[in-house]
């Protein structure tokens, strides 16, 4: 299976819109139609989201699912907070994908 770093935010409605979200290694399925991240499974909303571009099979949740920028802007546009690094992909992310290897121990964006 294809792998790759991955923003990954919760779009919840609460009124504040700022669901919970974190940096962390997404597998795609052979087909890459379907993207797996901690025992979820994401399509895409082919644009008729009302603030995600996935959503969660099994509950239907919406979710915003991009590559990493390197300017460290991943939020949507609409959220907001804390964004936690996965350990397993933390040092690659802060020396690969942001060139700051200085900050790899680093757990939040």
């Amino acid at each position: 299976m294809k792998s790759r770093i991955m923003y990954i935010e919760h779009k919840a409605f609460d009124g504040n819109d700022r669901g919970s979200a974190s940096i962390g290694r997404v597998t795609f399925s052979q087909s890459s139609k379907t993207i797996y991240y901690h025992g979820l499974a994401f399509q895409t909303l082919k644009g008729s989201g009302v603030s995600g571009n996935y959503f969660e099979i099994e509950t239907g949740d919406e979710y915003w699912i991009s590559g990493c920028k390197r300017n460290g802007k991943d939020r949507h546009w609409a959220g907001g907070g804390p964004v936690e690094i996965d350990d397993d992909v933390r040092e690659e992310y802060w020396t690969e994908i942001r060139n700051q290897p200085e900050r790899a121990s680093e757990k939040f964006a």
